[in-house]
């Protein structure tokens, strides 16, 4: 009887380790942490472009090829305005008859040829209605919302109003694009 009650009492105590609760095993946490890189605001324009000529008293049109914003700051909040200047065209010795001042070019964006990422992109100027004269800094495109690495390219045309008193001879100026 006695054999009988000490299997007894081992057999109960195996059924009561088995139902009693499992004890929690300890935890840790890890603090995981990464980054994600940035890289610039940039922007690319033709380094030259020849427009071909005209006369005295004549205008001359012509694109000066795609401009391209490459926003790679993957900013919460992309937004950018690109910029355009313009410095006065001059030949021979840069004197009043060899010198187009900037307020006699005009400038329009016109529409995105090309865009990645979100937002909205905005055009300065969408149409040939809406030209504005390069005597000041003017808005030449710019992105108003949005979030991540963007693109925008667009092909600017430009209106040189050649004056009457301009005498023959090659001019050159420099149109400049920034962005920021």
């Amino acid at each position: 009887m006695r054999k009988t009650l000490v299997i007894l009492t081992a057999s109960a105590a195996s059924v009561l380790a088995l139902a009693a609760p499992a004890v929690a095993a300890p935890t840790d946490d890890t603090v995981v942490t990464f980054t994600i890189g940035t890289a610039n605001l940039d922007i690319t324009a033709p380094p030259a472009v020849n427009l071909g000529s005209a006369f005295a008293g004549q205008t001359l049109t012509g694109q000066i090829g795609p401009v391209t914003v490459n926003d790679q700051r993957a900013a919460l909040s992309a937004t950018w305005t690109a910029t355009v200047t313009s410095t006065a065209f001059t030949t021979g010795g840069a004197g009043p008859a060899e010198t187009i001042i900037p307020g006699l070019v005009d400038y329009w964006s016109g529409p995105a040829t090309a865009t990645t990422g979100t937002g909205t992109f905005v055009p300065g100027q969408l149409t040939s209605a809406q030209a504005v004269p390069l005597n000041l800094p003017r808005t030449a495109f710019s992105k108003t919302s949005g979030s991540g690495n963007n693109t925008a390219t667009w092909n600017p045309t430009i209106d040189i109003q050649i004056p009457d008193a301009a005498v023959a001879g090659t001019y050159e100026g420099v149109i400049t694009h920034s962005v920021a």
